[in-house]
C-alpha cells in the first residue's frame, strides 16, 4: 500500500471509513452479482425459449378417443381435433401446444393423465 493511500485512509473519520468499506464491499459484491447475473440471464433465456408438446402415435388408444381428448383438453373444434389426430396416426406425432417450458410440462402431464404418449422439446430442435 502506498504512503499516499495510507494517509488518505488515516484522514477519514470513523464514519467515512465505514462508508468507504461499505462502498468497497458493495463494489466487490456488485462484481460477483454481475457475473451471476450473466449466468442467470443465460439460464432465463434458455427457459424462456419456445417449447412444444408432442403427442405420439400408440397402438393402444382409439382415434375417436384421441380426438375426444384433444377437444376436451385443448378446446379445439371437432375438425381441428380430427386433423391433429390424423397427423398422429399418419405421421406418428403432432405438436399440440407451444410456449414456455413449465406450461408444456403441464400439457405433457395432462396428456399422460388421459393415457396418451406425450413429450416436450425445444421448438426447432
Amino acid at each position: 500500500m502506498s504512503t499516499q493511500s495510507l494517509s488518505a485512509t488515516q484522514s477519514l473519520s470513523a464514519t467515512q471509513s465505514l462508508s468507504a468499506t461499505q462502498s468497497l464491499s458493495a463494489t466487490q459484491s456488485l462484481s460477483a452479482t454481475q457475473s451471476l447475473s450473466a449466468t442467470d440471464v443465460d439460464v432465463a433465456t434458455r427457459t424462456d425459449d419456445v417449447w412444444v408438446t408432442l403427442v405420439w402415435n400408440d397402438p393402444v388408444n382409439l382415434m375417436s378417443y384421441v380426438t375426444h381428448v384433444f377437444q376436451s383438453y385443448f378446446g379445439w373444434t371437432r375438425e381441428e381435433a380430427e386433423r391433429r389426430m390424423r397427423e398422429v396416426h399418419e405421421l406418428g406425432k403432432t405438436v399440440v401446444s407451444s410456449g414456455g417450458r413449465e406450461h408444456m410440462e403441464v400439457d405433457v402431464q395432462a396428456m399422460h393423465s388421459y393415457g396418451l404418449w406425450a413429450t416436450l422439446r425445444r421448438s426447432g430442435a
